[in-house]
């Protein structure tokens, strides 16, 4: 009798643990990863869940956004925004406080032209550089958006070629949903993450990583311009970068080399290393030393609208 009432309430409290990890932090159904072939992977469509508190919605076409056509209405102003984790706003960030929410809640009360509604889609999954982006938009296509923009950081400038291999194995990109809620808690916070080798080897390949990432903007401003759109580059620093000690000095050369890229190709480009170096305590704008929190995704949007703006005047 004595063991069975101990394990009732064993069992209930595992029971309490399992529902208290569900419907107060979101463990249990974390966001599924897909492979590519072309782009290495992206978030698999049609997801909806919560962590910590924040909604997180992926559509059909695997964008952190709600559902889209692929051809908006005349009466409509797209933007496509392009990026990384800092674009998408991971589990840390509500849906209603990505950079592509905000953007599209300010530009919607703007008047621009004749049209009368915005969407800016947020294309974008966790660790993709230059080259995931452009294959994401050779596979997609840009939506017939009438204005493209890709935000990149600094650590994007040395991005490897597109890879699938973190898929199922690295535990922050999941092919499949764990059995239960308190599983994922032990395969995030016990065990270790397992190493990949094959993932190490593609990141000491030799070569010139930042030329081939400045020749993938390239062809997404080319692909941008023979669908007769506009296109808009920016990058945010990290957070060492704004302060002391500073960038190092390969990232100073990636810098520059950007700068001369962009000025070539003309391209309009949003440096937001001088912006965040004029706030008095830029560390309140990050969650980390790469990612903007939500006051950092307020500033970001905010410069990105007013270049949007100029952009389409000017269009």
């Amino acid at each position: 009798m004595m063991l069975f009432v101990i394990l009732a309430v064993v069992v209930g409290l595992l029971v309490a643990i399992e529902l208290g990890l569900r419907s107060l932090f979101g463990f249990g159904n974390p966001l599924i990863y897909i492979r590519d072939e072309q782009i290495g992977y992206l978030l698999a469509p049609n997801q909806r869940t919560r962590r910590f508190g924040n909604r997180i919605e992926i559509n059909e076409y695997s964008m952190r956004s709600g559902s889209c056509n692929q051809i908006p209405t005349p009466s409509t102003l797209r933007v496509l925004l392009l990026g990384d984790s800092i674009v998408n706003g991971g589990w840390w960030t509500d849906q209603g406080k990505t950079i592509s929410s905000l953007l599209m809640a300010a530009l919607s009360e703007k008047k621009i032209g004749n049209y009368q509604e915005v969407e800016v889609l947020n294309a974008s999954a966790n660790s993709w550089g230059p080259q995931n982006e452009l294959a994401y938009l050779q596979k997609f296509g840009n939506f017939n958006a009438q204005v493209v923009v890709l935000l990149i950081n600094t650590d994007d400038l040395f991005a490897i070629a597109p890879s699938s291999l973190v898929v199922g194995r690295d535990r922050n990109y999941p092919d499949h949903q764990p059995p239960l809620a308190i599983v994922e808690v032990l395969q995030r916070q016990v065990f270790k993450q397992k190493p990949i080798p094959e993932l190490q080897a593609l990141h000491d390949e030799s070569g010139d990583r930042v030329g081939i990432n400045l020749e993938a903007i390239r062809q997404i401003q080319a692909l941008t311009q023979q669908s007769n759109s506009q296109f808009l580059l920016a990058m945010t620093p990290l957070l060492r970068e704004i302060g002391e000690p500073g960038s190092r000095d390969y990232e100073i050369k990636a810098r520059q080399r950007l700068h001369d890229f962009t000025e070539k190709q003309q391209i309009t480009y949003i440096d937001f290393l001088p912006i965040f170096q004029e706030i008095p305590n830029p560390q309140a704008l990050y969650k980390d030393h790469i990612h903007v929190n939500s006051q950092g995704n307020l500033l970001v949007s905010q410069v990105i609208e007013r270049s949007l703006l100029q952009i389409l005047k000017l269009g």
